[in-house]
């Protein structure tokens, strides 16, 4: 009798804890795929890689890297605009679960996010009048030159031409304009940024002056969420070998995407 008694608890215990729902992983990876949504922060003024087109819908490398991403997790793509300064921050405070945005790497940026292989490529330059004379970084003591606050760019302007006259600012529409109107000589940018601003202005005098860095671009993916990551790099690595990232490339910067690093 004593042992049936024990047994109908056991059984009774058993019953209560299978009626509990069963507790879901906290990791972002299973967050996401139980959400059925990605968040995904993305440029929207910074073309060819992400920008607002005429049926004002977002548009550009970065937006059909995104989209491969969804579609691979089988969930709904939620884009969330950011700007340079502000696309970190939106990872580390849970706002994002990725950020593709013509991200660069750096030790800096290392501390509080992990990036995934390289999904994109991107030289980063000074660009001016052809008016202006300046074919090193010596020739830019002095000369003024416009940067987006807390790109790759503002970085590598700080190492290699401390004695330039560095005007910051908030966006990349705002860094351009400072240049267009007269306040700064020269801009730093992506190559293939520049490319698509003379493309829309063909009568701007616009040459490149110098090369800043080779910066591929990677997906920002937050601290520590190593399920994540891996599912991000084997979806980037099998579009890099379907070819799918070439043809991207090819169609937003002109030229495949090449030997990216992984």
């Amino acid at each position: 009798m004593k042992r049936r008694s024990t047994l109908l608890a056991c059984m009774a215990l058993l019953s209560s804890l299978l009626a509990f729902p069963a507790v879901a992983a906290d990791d972002a990876l299973s967050k996401i795929l139980s959400r059925k949504t990605i968040r995904v922060a993305v440029p929207t003024d910074y073309p060819p890689y992400g920008f607002v087109g005429t049926d004002m819908a977002p548009k550009g490398y970065d937006i059909e890297m995104a989209n491969i991403i969804a579609t691979k997790l089988g969930v709904k793509l939620e884009l969330i605009p950011v700007t340079g300064p502000n696309r970190i921050a939106y990872l580390q405070t849970q706002k994002a679960d990725l950020t593709i945005s013509s991200l660069g790497k750096t030790p800096e940026r290392e501390k509080v996010i992990d990036y995934s292989v390289a999904y994109a490529p991107f030289f980063d330059a000074i660009f001016g009048s052809k008016e202006v004379q300046a074919k090193s970084f010596g020739e830019l003591t002095g000369k003024t030159i416009s940067v987006t606050r807390g790109s790759m760019q503002d970085e590598e302007l700080q190492r290699l031409a401390p004695a330039a006259v560095v005007k910051r600012f908030e966006d990349n529409n705002s860094t351009l304009a400072a240049f267009l109107s007269g306040q700064t000589q020269m801009f730093a940018t992506g190559t293939a940024v520049a490319a698509a601003i003379k493309q829309k202005n063909p009568a701007l005098s616009l040459e490149l002056k110098v090369i800043l860095a080779n910066a591929p671009c990677y997906v920002g993916v937050p601290k520590g969420e190593t399920q994540l990551l891996a599912k991000v790099n084997q979806i980037i690595l099998d579009a890099k070998k379907a070819g799918t990232l070439d043809e991207i490339s090819q169609r937003w910067l002109g030229a495949p995407a090449g030997n990216l690093p992984e």
